[in-house]
């Protein structure tokens, strides 16, 4: 059992709430912020600093979750250049149509992202992404960890960027010379990767990268994913995109598998359901695609915080909450949850004995079956 002592208060959940009014864009947040045709990208740090390497980035909430969340905006034609991660990126197309590539030169494969596709690209691989479709494009990302280690950029994007008077130091700080920066004499500079280096990176079918992205076509939603999915006021859906997460459906696998520091799925409601009350020991970030949510905090003195389209809220561990659609039509949103294992979830007790006169109950491994087939257990 966790503790009884998280209680959520309004200032709190106030500046646990980031709205699509509060995220705040840097232009220059990379070092291809001057390369022709990647100028007019718009980067955004929501939760945690991610891979910026703008000290004057704004990061709307750096508590650490075990993952950063951020975004990239971009016009049409616009390119983000060839670079790669050390721990997992996941792009979350909220809007727009991209052209994925990737290799070191970016012709080992690509795939074309459309509104609702959640790609997650391999670490130790150079990827770059262009906006194909015929207005602006909005994709959100998770970042692996709270410490991301940078990235490594492409050799050609670093010496364009060489050109334009930008330069990159070990400690993934950018150096601008046409502002007037001076690299410290003291200060290593990040140089190009070697043929050889590059040689022994690992290399991605179209096929095998496929198989990383998550389209409407590939979810699999469970229609009874939680001990309340028969109780008023329950019903969610859950599409397990990347890790188990905290479904009680022990049917249910996730598109993809490999650890990731974080897991995700997609949670889909119709007016008036949702989940009731229930809390875990993991972060967890929601982030609304569709619809109007009322998320509910704490079992007494409640505090209610009620999100839009691409509004998300960080709750945090131990914090009681229930969701709701509060909209008149289907309502959508992503869960993000902390950790590489199962969230295993604690329902209030009024949710539990409703559910044990429904005739269910959770069992021993924390999935959902017949309540007169658990063993109840004293002190359960």
């Amino acid at each position: 059992m966790m503790s009884d002592r998280v209680t959520v208060t309004e200032a709190e959940a106030a500046r646990r709430t980031i709205r699509r009014t509060d995220f705040v864009s840097c232009n220059q947040a990379f070092i291809d912020c001057r390369t022709p045709g990647s100028d007019r990208k718009e980067n955004y740090a929501m939760i945690g600093p991610g891979v910026t390497q703008n000290a004057d980035q704004v990061v709307n909430l750096r508590e650490p979750h075990g993952y950063n969340i951020g975004a990239a905006a971009m016009p049409t034609g616009i390119t983000n250049n060839l670079h790669l991660h050390f721990t997992a990126e996941v792009f979350y197309c909220f809007r727009g149509e991209f052209l994925l590539r990737w290799g070191a030169d970016g012709k080992d494969g690509e795939l074309v992202l459309r509104e609702g596709d959640i790609a997650s690209m391999p670490t130790w691989i150079f990827r770059g992404f262009t906006n194909i479709g015929p207005d602006d494009g909005w994709l959100f990302t998770t970042l692996g960890h709270d410490d991301t280690g940078g990235i490594i950029w492409g050799p050609s994007v670093l010496r364009e960027a060489e050109g334009h008077g930008l330069f990159l130091t070990a400690e993934n700080q950018l150096i601008d010379t046409v502002a007037g920066d001076e690299p410290p004499e003291d200060v290593e500079l990040v140089r190009p990767m070697t043929d050889e280096q590059i040689a022994g990176l690992r290399t991605y079918t179209a096929e095998q990268m496929r198989r990383r992205v998550a389209t409407a076509a590939d979810l699999e939603y469970s229609p009874a994913p939680f001990l309340d999915s028969t109780l008023p006021g329950g019903g969610a859906q859950l599409a397990l995109v990347i890790g188990y997460g905290m479904t009680e459906d022990m049917h249910q696998e996730p598109r993809v598998f490999n650890p990731h520091g974080h897991n995700v799925a997609w949670l889909r409601a119709e007016p008036g359901q949702g989940m009731l009350s229930h809390r875990h020991a993991e972060t967890q970030v929601l982030l609304v695609k569709d619809g109007e949510w009322e998320v509910t905090l704490n079992l007494h003195d409640e505090v209610t915080v009620r999100l839009g389209p691409w509004d998300m809220l960080s709750v945090p561990r131990g914090a009681w909450r229930a969701l709701r659609n509060s909209g008149d039509d289907t309502a959508t949103m992503l869960v993000i949850n902390g950790g590489d294992g199962r969230v295993r979830l604690e329902w209030d007790a009024e949710v539990v004995k409703a559910a044990a006169d429904a005739g269910v109950a959770t069992d021993h491994n924390g999935y959902v079956a017949p309540y007169a087939l658990v063993p109840r257990t004293i002190g359960r």
